[in-house]
């Protein structure tokens, strides 16, 4: 069954959209990622404009990252106060991105910037993720000691000044990294469509070392708020949003997201950052593919700013 996308000026099928959001929404709950970092590629693959793809990709990263909040929130996994320094700066850089946006597309240079952002971002950041995961779940096989990401074990980022004790993460840390990983991820929101949580996840453990206990339910809860305020953005600065697509997309990640939390519950530590590693990687090298491969139609043309 076909529906169309009036901003997006394409029919699609329903039920591939449908899956599309569902899976995207179980991998939300599951990893604690917002899930642009997949369902923007997957609507780009499915010829869906990326200038489309991106902002309402965002919207669909709201409903799935809510739903997975929700969860952790009752599970009391959530540093609130930790959130909100994260929040703070990631809705500055969420209003800088858009900026970024509206000039790259004046400019006819989207598509590209959008495609090599995430070849570069997705190869290095599921590079490094499976290299530590791999090297924990030997060193777990073989009853090693594993010296990661322990709580009051210090790096240079520790002292920084303007520091704050957050107490449900057990740690007394500057803002000023918090926020600064807040704008970059917000930055991210605007350009990319993604949550950032694939970013910010691995972010706040190894860097900030926060406990993976609360990292991924804090993570949901800033995705939550910066992807909202992004799509409010690009929907009356760009007008990219297309509501048809974006209602439908909600509707299934909220419904995956919640089936996504109870299996990630199941899996120890490194086998999820192993599994994100992987999912990242596989989505980095697709995108990479087809920016080496020519493509059927050397020419495009361009209408209402969109490229078909």
């Amino acid at each position: 069954m076909n529906v169309y996308l009036p901003i997006a000026e394409l029919s699609v099928n329903i039920f591939v959209i449908l899956g599309m959001g569902a899976a995207v929404g179980f991998l939300s709950g599951m990893f604690g990622v917002g899930g642009g970092f997949l369902i923007t590629p997957l609507l780009i693959f499915y010829n869906i404009p990326p200038v489309v793809a991106v902002a309402t990709g965002a919207n669909q990263v709201v409903a799935s990252s809510i739903s997975g909040a929700i969860t952790h929130f009752r599970r009391g996994t959530i540093d609130v106060k930790l959130g909100t320094v994260l929040l703070g700066g990631g809705l500055v850089g969420a209003t800088v991105g858009v900026w970024l946006f509206s000039l790259l597309r004046r400019m006819g240079q989207l598509d590209l910037v959008i495609s090599l952002l995430y070849v570069v971002l997705l190869g290095s950041v599921g590079g490094l993720m499976l290299w530590e995961s791999v090297g924990a779940m030997r060193k777990a096989a073989k009853n090693l000691p594993t010296a990661l990401r322990r709580p009051g074990q210090h790096i240079w980022i520790h002292g920084l000044p303007l520091k704050m004790r957050f107490k449900k993460s057990k740690i007394y840390l500057s803002v000023i990294p918090v926020a600064t990983l807040g704008f970059f991820i917000g930055m991210l929101t605007s350009i990319m469509g993604v949550g950032g949580g694939f970013i910010m996840v691995p972010a706040m453990i190894y860097l900030l070392r926060i406990p993976t206990n609360v990292v991924v339910g804090t993570s949901l809860f800033q995705i939550v708020f910066v992807s909202a305020y992004t799509v409010l953005v690009q929907a009356s600065t760009n007008y990219t949003v297309d509501i048809v697509l974006a209602f439908v997309l909600m509707i299934a990640g909220v419904i995956g997201a919640q089936y996504g939390v109870r299996v990630g519950q199941r899996l120890r530590g490194e086998q999820l950052r192993a599994l994100l590693a992987l999912l990242v990687l596989a989505v980095g090298i697709r995108l990479a593919i087809d920016l080496v491969i020519p493509p059927e139609d050397v020419y495009s043309v361009v209408s209402a700013g969109f490229g078909y």
